[in-house]
C-alpha cells in the first residue's frame, strides 16, 4: 500500500479515536475512563490504541485539543463574537461534565514542567489570551470598550474566571457558570459591540 494512503488512514483513525473519546469522557469523566475502555470503543487493543499516541497523557491532551476545535467551529458557525463564544462554550460545558473534569484535572497536572502535556497547556493559554486580548483591543479601537481597559489583563481575568467557575461547578452543580461569566463580561466590557470579522471564539 502506498505510504500516503497509510498516512491518511492513520490520520483518519486518530480522528475517529478522538471523536469517540470526546463522547466517552463526557459521560464517564477523566478518572472513570481507562485506555482499555477507549480502545474497546473504537475496536482496538490497548497496544493498538497507543500505536497512535505515545502515552495516555498525550492521548488526553489531544482529546482536549479536539474539544477546543469542536467548540471553536461550532461558535464560528453560530456567528458569535469572541466574548459571546466564550460564554456559550462555558454554558455548553455544563452538558459535558466529564470533559470539564478532564480539563480541570489535567490542567493542574500539566503545570508540572515535566508533564507530557505541559507545553500543550502553556501554548493553549497563550493562544486563548491572545484571541481574547485582540478582540478587546478591537472593541477599544471601535469605541465600544473604554480606553482604560487593559486588554491583556482583562483576557487573563476572563480565563481565570472561566476556569475557576468550572471548578466551583464541579463541586456544586447549582453554580450557573455561564450566568456568572456573562455578568463579568458585562462589567469588564459593558458595551460589547460588533466583533472584528477575523474574531474566533476561544476555547475554555
Amino acid at each position: 500500500m502506498p505510504r500516503p494512503a497509510r498516512y491518511a488512514k492513520g490520520l483518519a483513525k486518530r480522528e475517529e479515536i478522538l471523536t469517540t473519546a470526546l463522547d466517552v469522557i463526557a459521560r464517564t469523566g477523566y478518572r472513570g475512563t481507562s485506555v482499555k475502555e477507549l480502545a474497546n470503543a473504537v475496536g482496538l487493543s490497548q497496544a493498538g490504541l497507543l500505536h497512535y499516541f505515545s502515552s495516555k497523557e498525550e492521548l488526553f491532551a489531544e482529546i482536549l485539543a479536539k474539544r477546543d476545535a469542536v467548540n471553536e467551529e461550532a461558535s464560528a458557525e453560530r456567528g458569535e463574537s469572541v466574548l459571546e463564544g466564550l460564554v456559550a462554550i462555558v454554558r455548553h460545558n455544563a452538558d459535558v461534565p466529564g470533559l470539564v473534569q478532564l480539563y480541570a484535572q489535567f490542567s493542574v497536572e500539566a503545570s508540572d514542567p515535566g508533564h507530557p502535556a505541559h507545553e500543550v497547556f502553556v501554548e493553549r493559554y497563550a493562544r486563548v489570551r491572545a484571541i481574547l486580548a485582540a478582540d478587546i483591543d478591537a472593541r477599544k479601537a471601535a469605541g465600544t470598550v473604554g480606553p482604560t481597559i487593559d486588554a491583556a489583563v482583562t483576557a487573563g481575568v476572563l480565563i481565570a474566571a472561566a476556569d475557576g467557575l468550572q471548578t466551583q461547578w464541579l463541586l456544586d452543580p447549582e453554580v450557573d457558570m455561564a450566568a456568572h461569566l456573562s455578568s463579568l463580561v458585562s462589567l469588564l466590557c459593558p458595551t460589547p459591540g460588533p466583533a472584528p470579522a477575523s474574531a474566533q471564539a476561544p476555547a475554555s
